[in-house]
């Protein structure tokens, strides 16, 4: 049986690109089963698609385990809108069934209040200089290069994976302050609201802390990290990483309670059509 959480929540699949790792997206949804699951930005990268991008078959295969996942459990999905699929701009918000596309969320849960968006709206850089963030598009998408050349190598000589963006992300002063102003500041985001916590991705760096009182989560990303948010029932979250589950093991349902989800913010009234059932068939951090 399939372990059953309350809430997923990922982000930063960058579907369309080189660096993602849409084939281990889905197994990770195919080990889970779900009341909510949140899309928290960045699933589509539209900004590589318009350059060198390119859509794959295993970029198809994460949307139809998606459809499948509301199909066959009834799953609600939030997909919302981050700043490299902001292309999303001209339908929101929008409801297909059980599907809604979102720019950001309020989530209510075991009583508590959780503002969820991607994050790229507290971001100057992303928000006020475009042609930076394309620039630091095109650094991150060459570190990724050099990344599977280097650990090509260690796989080579029997070495562990090394994250090379991560490193230089922690070695580099103002990427390291970057970093803990923009958690400082969805922090007081989340405060002003009168939520409980915040739940961002957008810097793929995955987080579960609290500041200032303030749950902070970041559910990472699947370029690198390859990790998600999960709330069980009981109203605790975790970070899973994909490299750390035993695929060969099997779990057990855990029983579903009731819960109550408020979105959009505005309240604005969703345009409703049928859902039929389906046909079954990366990125910086500083933008």
């Amino acid at each position: 049986m399939k372990t059953n959480f309350k809430t997923i929540v990922i982000s930063d699949v960058h579907l369309g690109t080189k660096g993602s790792k849409a084939k281990e997206a889905s197994r990770f949804l195919k080990q889970y089963s779900c009341e909510n699951l949140i899309l928290n930005g960045d699933i589509i990268d539209g900004w590589q698609l318009k350059k060198s991008g390119s859509w794959k078959r295993k970029h198809t295969r994460f949307f139809n385990r998606m459809l499948k996942m509301i199909e066959q459990e009834n799953t609600k999905v939030f997909y919302l809108r981050g700043n490299h699929d902001d292309f999303l701009d001209q339908i929101l918000p929008l409801q297909i069934g059980n599907l809604s596309i979102l720019s950001d969320m309020i989530y209510e849960s075991n009583g508590k209040k959780y503002f969820i968006t991607h994050g790229d709206i507290f971001d100057s850089v992303t928000s006020n200089f475009r042609w930076i963030a394309y620039l630091g598009d095109i650094g991150y998408t060459f570190l990724l290069w050099l990344n599977r050349l280097v650990n090509y190598h260690r796989r080579k000589r029997g070495l562990a994976y090394f994250s090379l963006s991560q490193y230089v992300k922690g070695k580099v002063k103002s990427a390291v302050s970057y970093i803990d102003q923009y958690e400082e500041e969805l922090a007081k985001m989340a405060k002003a609201k009168k939520c409980d916590g915040i739940i961002c991705g957008h810097i793929h760096k995955a987080e579960n802390r609290m500041i200032d009182g303030i749950e902070y989560l970041n559910s990472g990303d699947w370029v690198e990290t390859m990790s998600a948010l999960a709330e069980d029932h009981d109203g605790n979250w975790q970070l899973i990483y994909y490299n750390e589950l035993d695929f060969s093991k099997k779990t057990e349902e855990v029983p579903t309670p009731n819960y109550q989800i408020v979105a959009p913010c505005n309240n604005q009234d969703y345009r409703t059509v049928a859902f039929n059932k389906p046909n079954d068939d990366i990125l910086p951090p500083f933008r």
